[in-house]
């Protein structure tokens, strides 16, 4: 299991036996190698901009073309969750992108007209069908263990959409948000 730092361990405050609550703080995990530009900037849709270009790049190498596609804002309601995914983010820009990158987690704060955009990310089903998401069920089943409960199941075909939110903490706003809404989760 990825080693959590303890400031950002959550879920024994977010867990019940429905799985993880939902308040009006969000986190978004990213990498520290992007945090700056994203407080100056807020945090775009598709907007590790240096990875695109560099999969842009190695396509054209090969001779095919690449076409970007715009994909939302993912959100959660959990640091821990959070922090997989800033982790999932340093290690992918690691493949192309050179740097002593770490993981960091944003506390995504918006007002209720916003708030109300966030939608559970059901387009996970996909992620969770190969390795990737094996990874981060086994994650999720650790947490969910550390904290008292069994692992979660759901069957991805038939899983209501409420379920991809509260059972795995997987949800998105396709908005761009602001940089005011953002703030830097530190221990």
């Amino acid at each position: 299991m990825t080693d959590t730092p303890d400031f950002l361990k959550d879920a024994k405050d977010l867990l019940t036996e429905q799985g993880f609550t939902t308040g009006n703080t969000w986190y978004h995990g990213t990498s520290s190698a992007l945090v700056d530009s994203i407080k100056e900037q807020g945090l775009k849709r598709s907007g590790d901009q240096a990875l695109k270009d560099a999969a842009k790049k190695t396509m054209a190498t090969i001779g095919n073309a690449y076409t970007e596609s715009v994909e939302p804002v993912f959100l959660t309601q959990s640091k821990e969750l959070a922090f997989y995914w800033a982790q999932q983010t340093v290690r992918d820009r690691s493949v192309r992108i050179e740097g002593d990158e770490q993981a960091a987690v944003l506390a995504v704060n918006l007002p209720e007209a916003l708030n109300a955009q966030i939608k559970p990310d059901v387009g996970a089903a996909s992620l969770l069908l190969v390795k990737e998401g094996e990874h981060f069920m086994a994650y999720l089943a650790g947490i969910y263990q550390e904290n008292g409960f069994d692992a979660p199941e759901i069957d991805l075909m038939k899983a209501d959409r409420m379920e991809y939110l509260n059972k795995l903490g997987m949800a998105y706003i396709n908005t761009d948000i602001d940089a005011a809404y953002l703030d830097t989760i530190t221990g």
